[in-house]
């Protein structure tokens, strides 16, 4: 183990940004204790991104807080440390201990978005582990995945022994246990994953029968549930470079594209006073100079006025900006940022006209748009709008609306500010049909659609001033679709796109649209058939996830959409759409 250690740290002089593999982060846990068990969390990304996951923070602090376990990271390694590796013939290390990954008891992998599945390969193809569960055996660990993409883990349930539906807070330490305990009863793989497939939120692939139910895990105590307030300080800028508070999880707008917005009801807040002091702990234990206060809408958090009057005083001491980085514009009001840092708002009207806001059930009007003066009146130059091209029903009118928005929050900084100043950045990206939202039945529009809008929206933005636009590409946008809602036969396609020389997918230089295009062909299938549109009476493949709305609420939703009526948000009232169920919103 010693001369691993030294030869992987021989290596690292000759990589660029080395701080991303050496470890030794200020608040980095002792995880050379007594213990029974370990994990390595393993990020499909580099370092840098994979540092700004909250979900993977919360876990390790978990994990680490027990005195039973040990909690170590891996992130995908760049190019150059790749190839070093594979020269050397040293196997992906985990990066406290410098311990491979087929040495630990359990190895989770955090899968965030679809783009990263050929990450997912590319790590266990380092560490030499067998890609697929039914290949490994007793002597490598257990192998889970969690995150975002549990919502349909059909595309990528091969690989694993374990996948985590839900929230993996209580679900991940039950697994490290069962597994443990049984390692040290002498029990075989089959035997441990018999048990844990009596934990909520655990699909068992190899376990699994027609006809079964997978309920997603819900942490349903909110207001205690583990946070770290001693966050690892990364070695070098990471993406988010900040101190991170989680004010409360779920959503109440009802946005019918919005994946999250249903996959993590019921809301559940964390009241300001205990958001507070988890706030100010952190602030102390790391030297960050700015904390997010994060959720999926942050002004929607019934206590924000609360804990701004808490925070703020002690920010101001410790010289810290407050950032409230995703805002209703409909929850707008220039209190909330009066003290917050004035750089730049971000709000997502998502679509140019009422008639569409709609029929996507983004409950935003045109007067409430108008409301965003106030920002420029305590200070804001600079507004970033975020919109999805593509959406059902969509028409060019809908599309010009957006320059219509952009025009006329030009004219009110005029009105306000008396100057010509306010810079605007539209973001747009293209709409994909998700699992677990009203839209999961709807096609996506066509390649040759996608380059039309995109190309009809930039020519009416290049002439407004102060406007820049950017967009997502369209090609990926078509593979994230197809991988959304495929089923258990795009394994093959992913393996043999890793084999071809996909990844880092995400990465626009990374990503070879060839490759993939060929990676279906060769295992007889095509993108077309996993982007179209679905029949609403045939069985879709992830509809054994028991995901807390019910399919009939998601059904009625779409023919609301299709009517142009509006949902109202869930803090005005329940709208029954079954979440409660699994854990009561605490709104």
């Amino acid at each position: 183990m010693k001369n691993l250690q030294d030869r992987f740290n021989k290596i690292l002089s000759e990589v660029e940004k080395p701080a991303r593999y050496c470890g030794g982060e200020w608040n980095t846990p002792d995880v050379n204790k007594p213990h029974i068990g370990d994990m390595c969390f393993c990020f499909p990304e580099l370092y840098e991104i994979g540092m700004s996951n909250l979900g993977v923070q919360i876990l390790y602090d978990m994990i680490n807080s027990d005195s039973d376990f040990v909690a170590e990271r891996c992130f995908a390694p760049a190019k150059d440390l790749a190839e070093k590796l594979r020269e050397s013939g040293i196997p992906l290390l985990s990066v406290e201990s410098k311990k491979p990954l087929k040495d630990f008891t359990v190895v989770g992998f955090s899968v965030g978005f679809e783009l990263l599945y050929t990450n997912v390969l590319y790590m266990l193809d380092l560490a030499r582990i067998p890609f697929y569960a039914k290949d490994r055996g007793e002597e490598y660990p257990v192998i889970i995945a969690g995150g975002p993409c549990s919502v349909n883990p059909e595309p990528f349930a091969d690989y694993f022994d374990v996948i985590v539906c839900g929230e993996g807070e209580e679900a991940d330490l039950k697994i490290l246990r069962i597994v443990s305990d049984g390692r040290k009863r002498g029990l075989k793989k089959s035997e441990i994953l018999a048990l844990i497939k009596d934990v909520e939120g655990a699909y068992v692939p190899s376990l699994h029968k027609d006809g079964e139910t997978v309920r997603k895990a819900v942490v349903r105590d909110f207001e205690n549930a583990p946070f770290p307030t001693r966050p690892l300080v990364p070695n070098l800028e990471s993406v988010h470079d900040r101190a991170v508070l989680e004010l409360y999880r779920g959503c109440g707008s009802g946005c019918r594209f919005c994946q999250a917005g249903f996959w993590y009801r019921p809301i559940r807040e964390r009241s300001a006073q205990k958001c507070a002091l988890l706030g100010k702990e952190m602030i102390n234990s790391t030297g960050f100079g700015e904390m997010s206060l994060c959720s999926l809408s942050t002004g929607d958090y019934s206590g924000l006025l609360d804990l701004e009057n808490e925070l703020v005083p002690f920010c101001d001491e410790k010289h810290v900006n407050l950032a409230l980085p995703s805002l209703r514009i409909s929850s707008f009001k220039s209190d909330m940022v009066m003290r917050s840092r004035r750089s730049s708002l971000t709000f997502a009207p998502e679509a140019g006209t009422q008639r569409l806001r709609n029929v996507i059930n983004k409950n935003v009007t045109d007067e409430e748009i108008d409301n965003l003066a106030e920002a420029f009146e305590v200070g804001y130059e600079s507004i970033k709008l975020y919109f999805m091209l593509g959406l059902p029903t969509e028409t060019d009118e809908d599309i010009a609306g957006i320059a219509e928005i952009c025009k006329r929050l030009k004219n009110l900084y005029y009105q306000k500010r008396r100057k010509r100043g306010l810079n605007i950045s539209v973001s747009c990206a293209v709409f994909i049909p998700k699992p677990c939202t009203p839209f999961q039945w709807e096609a996506q529009i066509s390649f040759e659609e996608m380059l039309r809008k995109q190309s009809y929206l930039r020519g009416l933005l290049r002439e407004i001033k102060g406007v820049t636009f950017s967009w997502h590409g369209a090609e990926t946008s078509v593979l994230e679709a197809a991988l959304a809602r495929g089923d258990r036969r795009l394994s093959a396609v992913v393996e043999r796109a890793y084999r071809l020389g996909a990844k880092f997918d995400a990465w626009t230089e990374g990503f070879k649209w060839d490759v993939w295009t060929r990676a279906f062909a060769e295992c007889g299938l095509s993108v077309e058939e996993y982007v179209c549109a679905r029949d609403l009476s045939q069985p879709l493949p992830w509809d054994f996830i028991d995901c807390g709305v019910s399919k009939e609420y998601l059904l009625k939703e779409r023919e609301n959409a299709y009517a142009g009526r509006t949902t109202r948000n869930c803090r005005e009232g329940c709208n029954a759409c079954g979440a409660n169920r699994s854990a009561r919103c605490t709104i």
